[in-house]
């Protein structure tokens, strides 16, 4: 029996149909919880009044903008964490944060069940509920897309309506999901995977061929890894993401059309926003190849590669994310410096970079300059290191015995 349960709300057309069914399927109270995590003042308008009307006991609403970026999209970045190369993980890196705040809701409001508007054919509904289980195992789970008998978003309006939800029907053809970090577009011809995206898909950044004609160069500095300043001026994690987006979007930087790998077995059209996120992928990246040797930079790409999968796949609270994050912390002590970047239709270019724990040495690598280097220490290095091909050829070679040549092998 379900006596009290809290919805991760995020006042759109799916969980605002999902409040009065929940109220009408398990006779319980609904607390609603919205997360902002920086969706703009246009989603979060109207969102109480949506859940109040729809039936819920209470709403509560949480500035999370500065938790997301510190604790989720920072350790993400630092990471190196790319989902296929493409993808920067936007969604992916909320959800964990949305459904920690949502268990601990449940826990104060003494609910004994949480429910999600995730469908059954996407990720999110994995990602809720992986954090759940993590959280608070003993808390039921609700996924009304897996239980209810509506089949189209049409069917939820009209029973939105119904139950008296003022909500307005969108005409968007396109499922988005939005916040300070990325904006995300799929759904309606985008499900056509040779279908070329239209102006109106985009809601953020200039379309690049439109984009100002003459570069914009910009300063960010960091410390361990961190962002703290925008061309000299500090700022915080918030505000310096908002700076970042605007001067992203100004140039059409962050477009991404990318065909993934569900991790429910399906591939997906995804076309994605991440203006200053690619801005600062770009800049972090450049300003470890002057602080990291090459084997911790090396072990680290190799990393990087697991842990987005983590995150794409739900297991944010997980033993072994947690234990990449301290490898990582250990690997951004010494990231700290300055980049300079060039912004210029859609692309985005380091032009410069200096840090006080560079490991680039000029009187080193200098053609002009002998320094610390002797170029006769090269001739053992290389004997050295090439003593397995050496061994190996003159085997082939038969100076010892007479061995097939490899061809001839089963």
């Amino acid at each position: 029996m379900v006596r009290k349960v809290v919805l991760a709300y995020s006042g759109g057309l799916d969980t605002s149909t999902i409040i009065p069914w929940l109220r009408e399927t398990y006779g319980c109270e609904v607390i609603a919880f919205c997360a902002d995590i920086g969706q703009g003042e246009e989603e979060l308008r109207g969102v109480e009044e949506r859940a109040y009307a729809g039936g819920a006991s209470k709403v509560i609403l949480r500035d999370l903008r500065e938790e997301f970026l510190r604790d989720y999209v920072l350790p993400t970045v630092q990471a190196g964490a790319v989902y296929e190369g493409k993808y920067l993980l936007g969604t992916a890196m909320a959800r964990p944060l949305i459904a920690k705040h949502q268990v601990q809701i449940a826990l104060e409001e003494g609910a004994d069940a949480v429910a999600h508007g995730a469908t059954g054919k996407g990720n999110d509904q994995v990602r809720f509920e992986l954090a759940y289980q993590a959280l608070a195992p003993h808390l039921r789970v609700i996924a009304p897309w897996r239980e209810w008998s509506i089949t189209s978003r049409r069917e939820a309006y009209e029973y939105a309506r119904a139950h008296g939800v003022p909500i307005e029907w969108s005409t968007s053809r396109y499922s988005r999901d939005r916040n300070l970090w990325h904006v995300s577009h799929e759904g309606g011809p985008l499900e056509d995977p040779d279908w070329e995206p239209e102006e109106d898909v985009f809601l953020w950044t200039t379309d690049p061929t439109r984009a100002p004609e003459t570069p914009e160069t910009i300063t960010l500095a960091f410390e361990q890894g961190v962002p703290v300043a925008l061309n000299g001026q500090p700022m915080g994690l918030v505000p310096l993401m908002e700076a970042l987006n605007a001067l992203g979007a100004k140039h059409g930087i962050g477009r991404v059309d990318l065909v993934e790998n569900r991790l429910v077995g399906m591939k997906s059209r995804g076309v994605y926003e991440t203006p200053g996120g690619t801005i600062l992928v770009e800049a972090l990246r450049a300003l470890e190849t002057l602080c990291l040797d090459r084997e911790t930079m090396h072990f680290k790409q190799a990393l990087a590669l697991r842990y987005a999968e983590l995150v794409y796949y739900g297991w944010w609270f997980s033993p072994l994310r947690e234990a990449m994050d301290a490898f990582v912390k250990v690997v951004m002590r010494n990231v700290t410096g300055e980049v300079r970047l060039k912004l210029y239709k859609g692309n985005v270019w380091v032009v410069g970079r200096r840090s006080p724990y560079s490991l680039y040495r000029e009187d080193i690598v200098s053609f002009d300059t002998v320094g610390a280097y002797d170029h006769k220490d090269a001739a053992g290095f290389i004997r050295l290191f090439g003593l397995p091909l050496k061994v190996h050829g003159l085997v082939r070679r038969g100076l010892r015995g007479e061995p097939r040549a490899p061809e001839e092998r089963d």
